[in-house]
């Protein structure tokens, strides 16, 4: 764990595909609280940032770990199709 506070970008691809167990909410604090103004992290998800505090579980949980993601984030929303399918189409 402390390794992964110590990276310079970490990237948690594909968020939000399980919802979070009581250890994942306690151990992705701890590394967010690591990181925390120091070190950047990336977050790719297909559910909107208003479904991340239900799929964190815990309501206190869920406000530490959204108050460190989000805070100082810059925040991108992609609409469309999935570049996958127009790459898939063009290779056929």
């Amino acid at each position: 764990m402390k390794s992964l506070a110590r990276v310079d970008l970490l990237i948690l691809d594909d968020w939000g595909l399980e919802p979070l167990d009581g250890n994942a909410r306690h151990h992705l604090l701890e590394i967010l609280e690591d990181r925390y103004g120091r070190r950047s992290t990336l977050v790719t998800s297909q559910l909107p940032v208003a479904r991340w505090f239900d799929l964190i579980g815990d309501p206190t949980y869920a406000d530490a770990i959204l108050d460190r993601l989000i805070h100082n984030a810059h925040r991108l929303e992609l609409s469309g199709e999935s570049m996958r399918r127009s790459t898939i189409s063009a290779a056929a």
